[in-house]
């Protein structure tokens, strides 16, 4: 089926993928692809609409990306009216900017939530009431509008929040409505692919699960592929629609680097070689794992090693696997999601590197594997739904996020075995509560993580000087932003007795309320 397309051209925001999600949500596909693009290819994708995005940089700095005006003149395709557009933050200055209009340093950054005043009646707001709250992220402002453009919204803070041309279909706001801080973004959003580039909306996780098959199918032929299996949503997922695509021709390899959670190891192997059939090879290598992490106590380095020893693991299973096929399979399949991405390398433009995933940048530059990352570009939330139209244990789909390095990551500083041992006690009795209390679908994400301090407390009269922790639990959609799950103080106080009484070597309990941004969900 040819679908519609919206591109969204990447100025380096880290909330790119969130304007193609939103995008998606209603119902109509969307591609990313770098702001340095050449135009006529752009062109030969047949757009319907063009969406410009959010950027760290100011349109003067050297360097800077720029629009090429050239975009501003595509055509619909089959038509003679122009591609709308729409200028979020940095890609409204940047359209601004060609255009002809002004953009000026702020006095200061204006970060974080802001209400929209009253707005023009146009089909970008509509149904969008005033007063509504969006959330601002930018260091410079639009001062002086480009000719045929007028303001149809704004804030106390940002006189010109939205601006639209008068004959021309280019929009632009100064803030993100991608993110879950502004109340109405996805609507927003929605209003101009489907009322500005009159779009279908007949795009859907079901036709994307086909053509991902066929893909597949197209891609490997009647070769093997392999595929690391942790036992979390992304990689499970990922195995299951291998598996339903290839068949035999799938290998899934389960690696044990001693960092899993409690009785993880026995389970994963329980639902995907008993209760999916599906061929698995599991590895206990936990001891060289922890060997290679003792006294590291930076996290990257701890990712660095997580990553190349798991390679190492991984190729030596390959080659059992190997000699039984009698050829060296062809392809590696991994979970991979965009947050995965976006996070570790500059992914389609000039976003910023804030950590490095084991799957990501850890992996060595000659793998001797073709990649399959069927997921590459989606949300967690979005390769749930893949999971339900596959008819994936409900068990395994709405499982929490679990780093890829595993507990390495909520261990702060070097990694012990009597601090892991602390730790997955401690992480149970959360994780159990959660379940036992009917939170555990509440919150996007919870765990626990062990500090490199120790605190004094006082237990039947004596003193004591034992491990602190912190315990995080956050809601979200997306794992790009997250605010603090507000549980119940009652739990929380119940929590923190039974690990302190029940984990012998902790005697302090923190509970994180910290938001992403300007925090990451997890620590390290």
């Amino acid at each position: 089926m040819n679908h519609q397309l919206i591109v969204v051209l990447d100025y380096g925001s880290q909330t790119t993928q969130l304007i193609a999600r939103r995008v998606r949500e209603a119902g109509v596909y969307c591609e990313i692809h770098p702001c340095t693009f050449p135009v006529a290819v752009v062109a030969a994708m047949q757009p319907v609409g063009l969406i410009l995005s959010g950027g760290p940089c100011s349109v003067y700095d050297d360097g800077a990306p720029q629009l090429d005006p050239t975009l501003l003149n595509l055509r619909q395709p089959g038509s003679d009216e122009p591609v709308p557009v729409l200028g979020i933050c940095y890609g409204l200055q940047a359209m601004a900017h060609v255009l002809g209009g002004s953009i000026e340093p702020d006095e200061k950054r204006e970060f974080g939530r802001a209400r929209l005043g009253s707005h023009d009646d146009t089909p970008l707001f509509d149904g969008v009431p005033e007063g509504s709250v969006v959330w601002m992220s930018h260091g410079d402002r639009l001062t002086a509008l480009p000719e045929g453009f007028r303001v149809i919204a704004g804030t106390d803070d940002a006189p010109i929040a939205a601006v639209a041309a008068g004959e021309q279909p280019y929009y632009g706001v100064q803030f993100h409505p991608e993110v879950v801080h502004t109340e109405h973004g996805a609507r927003l959003l929605e209003n101009f692919v489907l009322r500005i580039c009159g779009c279908r909306g007949d795009w859907s996780m079901g036709s994307f699960v086909e053509e991902k098959k066929r893909a597949i199918l197209e891609q490997v032929g009647n070769d093997h592929v392999i595929l690391g299996l942790s036992g979390g949503v992304d990689s499970s997922v990922a195995a299951v629609l291998l598996h339903e695509t290839l068949g035999n021709q799938l290998t899934c390899i389960f690696v044990n680097n001693g960092l899993l959670r409690e009785g993880e190891y026995e389970q994963v192997q329980a639902t995907f070689r008993d209760g999916l059939d599906i061929d698995l090879r599991a590895v206990d290598a936990s001891d060289l794992f922890l060997n290679r992490l003792e006294g590291v106590d930076d996290p990257e380095q701890k990712r660095k090693i997580i990553g190349h020893t798991f390679i190492e693991v991984f190729d030596q299973a390959t080659e059992a696997i190997t000699t039984k096929l009698g050829t060296k399979p062809r392809f590696l399949a991994q979970g991979t999601l965009y947050p995965d991405v976006i996070e570790s390398v500059s992914f389609r433009g000039p976003s910023a590197t804030i950590k490095t995933h084991h799957n990501v940048g850890g992996l060595p530059e000659e793998l001797g594997f073709e990649l399959i990352e069927p997921f590459r570009e989606l949300f967690k939330d979005e390769v749930r739904a893949v999971g339900r139209e596959l008819n994936v244990p409900d068990a395994i789909i709405s499982r929490h996020p679990f780093p890829g390095p595993g507990l390495a990551v909520r261990h702060l500083g070097a990694v012990t075995r009597e601090g892991l041992a602390l730790l997955k006690q401690a992480d149970k009795i959360f994780i159990d509560e959660l379940h036992e209390n009917g939170l555990y679908d509440d919150v996007w994400q919870a765990f626990v993580v062990l500090l490199p301090v120790r605190s004094v407390g006082v237990m039947g009269d004596y003193r004591t000087y034992e491990q602190a922790v912190c315990i995080r639990a956050v809601t979200s959609v997306d794992g790009m932003t997250a605010d603090w799950a507000h549980l119940p103080h009652e739990f929380l106080g119940r929590v923190s007795n039974r690990i302190i009484n029940e984990v012998h070597g902790i005697n302090r309990v923190a509970y994180d309320i910290s938001i992403k941004p300007p925090a990451t969900i997890e620590w390290e």
